[in-house]
């Protein structure tokens, strides 16, 4: 009692102080909370704008562990000094009974004024908040460094004999930077096709660097592909006659690719032949072909096309084998859909039917689906619907077969040899639910 007796002081000294040190513990629990909850991404834009303050924020931000633990230091010292003066005032007071008033009208002043209604407030414009309070943090922050960097240092030393749990790794980090990434576009989700269409975008460059080559590439049996020893004039008449600006040249088999013939390369050699079909030199006409393997993931492979300045790729296995081609356009296709539409966006090789059911060819990719229909169809162990069918059933199935996996129902409606041609694709109805017995 004689302790608590000399903690006593005037109480408007002591009402002073415990009203002083509940605001340092205001601000020290919104400092924590706008720290926390502010937009690294919003932060950087201002500091490339000119913004200081948010340059320092970022700077906090970087180490945010040694940040956070000052903070938490400078709040516990605040809070236990309030509580200390409030129970020698009320102990001075009320006697005994000062300690039990004290620890309660403590509580609640703490957790209402020093904690719920400081961090609330931070929560609700924490990059604001936090540019607003920079200048007073950071100086608090350096006075409290030398202590918390102390405690930080005994956590390290202890904190590996209570956890076994390593540290985060930088792909781990990666990992959740792109996780939380992808759960903020879903989170600013609108209605309407015109924001689907933009999360689609977004969520296909994330994508970029876990989709493969091999997964978007025209495959083999769909390429386009010319014999450089026919004449000239034949070359010429179905290059003209194609679709495509950049044409593979084989020579003797079609897995021989042995050039790439560009439109305005014929056609500026053919000016200079002055017409003369004939004179064509086709192998030094064609450029070389650029071979990469299939396992070339999109977002390595849009930063080749960048370096070489080249469009187009000729996609081989591991053994050589000549799987397809993929193009620039592809790529890019993956990101924004199909650009060679004018109309309104639709997968080629998928037909709308009357009763809500599509007819889909068993080429079309699993991404191009979910990104058409917002499906959520997993894409990793087969890049076609018709590889995905064979996958999940274990079997080559038979024409008029049904399969329900995913919440679809798949039929069987054409087949290729060993080749699933065409499937009906619809959602799979809920049972209906058992009447109960009267």
């Amino acid at each position: 009692m004689e302790a608590l007796d000399a903690l006593a002081i005037p109480w408007p000294l002591a009402a002073a102080t415990v009203a002083l040190l509940l605001c340092l513990s205001a601000f020290f629990s919104i400092s924590e909370t706008a720290l926390t909850a502010s937009s690294r991404a919003r932060l950087t834009s201002l500091a490339q704008h000119g913004n200081a303050r948010a340059r320092r924020v970022l700077a906090l931000r970087e180490r945010e562990d040694e940040a956070l633990a000052a903070i938490l230091l400078g709040n516990n010292v605040v809070n236990m000094v309030a509580s200390s003066v409030a129970t020698g005032w009320l102990v001075a007071v009320f006697g005994e009974a000062g300690v039990a008033y004290a620890a309660l009208a403590m509580s609640v002043l703490v957790v209402f004024f020093g904690e719920v209604l400081p961090k609330t407030a931070g929560l609700a414009s924490p990059d604001r908040t936090i540019l607003v309070i920079e200048p007073v943090l950071a100086p608090a922050l350096r006075a409290l460094g030398p202590p918390s960097r102390a405690i930080q240092f005994a956590v390290r030393v202890v904190l590996p004999l209570v956890s076994r749990r390593p540290r985060a790794g930088a792909r781990e980090r990666r990992a959740q930077a792109e996780e939380e990434l992808r759960g903020a576009i879903e989170l600013h989700a609108e209605p309407g096709r015109s924001s689907r269409r933009e999360r689609e975008m977004l969520r296909s460059i994330l994508d970029l660097d876990d989709v493969t080559v091999g997964e978007i590439m025209i495959h083999r049996n769909q390429v386009v592909a010319l014999d450089i020893d026919q004449k000239p004039a034949a070359v010429l008449q179905e290059a003209l006659s194609s679709p495509h600006t950049r044409i593979p040249l084989y020579r003797g088999s079609r897995e021989n690719i042995v050039g790439v013939l560009h439109a305005k390369a014929l056609l500026r050699a053919l000016r200079e032949a002055h017409g003369r079909v004939d004179d064509l030199d086709l192998p030094r006409i064609a450029a070389r072909p650029w071979f990469i393997p299939d396992t070339t993931t999109l977002l390595d492979q849009l930063h080749a096309f960048r370096r070489r300045r080249d469009h187009f790729a000729v996609v081989v296995d591991e053994y050589g084998v000549l799987l397809g081609i993929v193009t620039l356009e592809d790529i890019l296709e993956e990101i924004v859909g199909d650009i060679a539409e004018k109309h309104e966006f639709q997968v080629p090789g998928v037909r709308a039917q009357p009763d809500g059911s599509w007819l889909v060819d068993g080429t079309v990719t699993i991404r191009d689906l979910n990104r058409e229909f917002d499906w959520r169809l997993p894409d990793e162990p087969a890049a076609t619907i018709a590889g995905l069918v064979m996958h999940e059933s274990r079997v080559i199935p038979d024409i008029g077969q049904v399969f329900v996996f995913h919440g679809m129902r798949f039929e069987v409606m054409r087949r290729k040899r060993h080749q699933v041609a065409q499937l009906r694709i619809a959602r799979q109805q809920p049972a209906p639910a058992a009447r109960a017995a009267g």
